[in-house]
């Protein structure tokens, strides 16, 4: 599918997986509306092709604003769902049983979140004048391998991961009809900032668990996964891992 001089929206891209996946459409010749937090947009490195939209997923009519800002002036055809937050706690730990709000957070921002931009996305795109083979635009989701090996303490994050992954073929077979693709990401473990305060020993330790190539995956080569999956006409409603081979153990 074209990407050149069309419009494409990534949520969480002020960093990690959605800003270097903002990276690749602009150099590509998209139009990239990067929605985040507000304060993670002030902070945002600029990338030329690059609009920042402080966005919240959870808040309908923020994403119902920013969609239809995003499909204004170019066809809207590409969508890239980064944003998503991680926790770590046990049903029940020392401190006793697992937050339910906590849980019910998670589940909001990865799953809730990522099916509202999927939703009004869809809606801008079905508009659009599809291509010489019927298509309209490309809708890209981030799961994780949690979702199929949740350890302990990813009660919430693996649910919400997998209810993305359940998501991704209804999603398809719903979107065929306008000629939206809906596909599937999920990363095993990246170098993102949601690592940034681990110690050294403990990366060389989760490098070290995945078979080959033994090291951590890097936020630009989810980007090229996600921009092939753009380009493929063919795949669709599929859920690809990107892990290395890694098959995650309990803890």
């Amino acid at each position: 599918m074209q990407i050149t001089d069309t419009a494409a929206i990534v949520t969480g891209a002020a960093s990690g997986l959605g800003n270097a996946t903002a990276t690749a459409l602009a150099a590509q010749g998209a139009r990239v509306f990067g929605f985040d937090l507000p304060s993670a947009v002030e902070k945002a490195p600029q990338i030329e092709g690059m609009t920042y939209l402080a966005v919240d997923v959870t808040d309908p009519d923020a994403v119902e604003h920013a969609v239809a800002l995003a499909a204004a002036d170019k066809p809207l055809r590409s969508v890239v769902n980064c944003a998503g937050i991680g926790s770590a706690a046990r049903i029940l730990g020392k401190k006793g049983r697992h937050d339910i709000a906590l849980y019910a957070k998670v589940v909001q921002v990865n799953l809730v979140g990522t099916f509202t931009v999927l939703t009004y996305a869809a809606e801008q795109i079905a508009k659009t004048e599809p291509d010489e083979v019927g298509q309209r635009g490309v809708i890209i989701n981030t799961a994780s391998v949690a979702a199929f090996e949740g350890q302990v303490g990813q009660a919430a994050y693996s649910s919400s991961k997998g209810g993305v992954v359940g998501l991704c073929l209804p999603a398809a077979r719903d979107l065929a009809q306008y000629g939206i693709r809906v596909n599937t990401i999920a990363p095993g473990t990246i170098e993102t900032p949601m690592l940034a305060g681990v110690t050294e020993e403990y990366l060389e330790g989760l490098a070290s668990a995945v078979p080959f190539p033994r090291r951590l995956g890097r936020p630009d080569e989810y980007a090229k996964l996600a921009l092939m999956l753009i380009d493929h006409d063919y795949i669709n409603g599929e859920t690809v891992r990107m892990d290395g081979a890694i098959r995650m153990p309990p803890r």
